[in-house]
């Protein structure tokens, strides 16, 4: 499966992927802020990743879709669902973009075309979305986007690149009707 947008592709993880993958998410500046990738980041935490996407991939019934951020045939970050419920009509957006590509309108890009997928090919009626309160730059991001922010969790995470818990900003969007 691939999206695209002006600029970006948005396509399946696969083996080649694996030594960028490795190389930007091994970075405590970014990792700081998300709840399950690891630092430092390692090759077995890369091939598990990897090895977990094409398997969600194969389902027919998907609860997952991870997707490279591909610009100009450069990997520069994930984005994705997870937690997608089809009777619900929910999904959770989750991301991360690789420092060096940070401020160049490439993950709003991205987000909007994973809202566009989400309500127009999967049909959800709503998108769950997360961020560290101290993640000043995804949190303006999602209301960017047009997320109406629902609350704050306090101690909701425990972080597995630093081990400390966060607190953590709940934001929705549902489909317009």
């Amino acid at each position: 499966m691939e999206l695209k947008t002006e600029r970006l592709k948005l396509r399946e993880l696969n083996d080649q992927d694996l030594p960028e993958l490795i190389r930007l998410a091994d970075n405590l500046n970014m990792s700081k802020y998300l709840t399950q990738v690891p630092y430092p980041y390692s090759e077995k935490d890369g091939e598990w990743f990897i090895n977990k996407s094409k398997e969600d991939s194969k389902k027919e019934s998907r609860e997952n879709y991870n997707f490279v951020i591909d610009f100009e045939g450069k990997f520069v970050g994930i984005i994705g669902f997870v937690r997608v419920n089809e009777f619900d009509g929910t999904a959770t957006l989750g991301y991360w973009l690789g420092e060096e590509y940070w401020r160049n309108g490439y993950m709003y890009e991205a987000a909007v075309e994973m809202i566009r997928f989400a309500f127009e090919d999967l049909k959800l009626r709503r998108i769950n979305i997360e961020a560290d309160t101290d993640n000043v730059a995804s949190n303006n991001l999602i209301k960017k986007l047009g997320f109406e922010y629902e609350g704050m969790r306090k101690q909701y995470h425990k972080k597995k690149s630093t081990g400390e818990l966060s607190d953590t900003n709940v934001y929705g969007m549902l489909k317009e009707n």
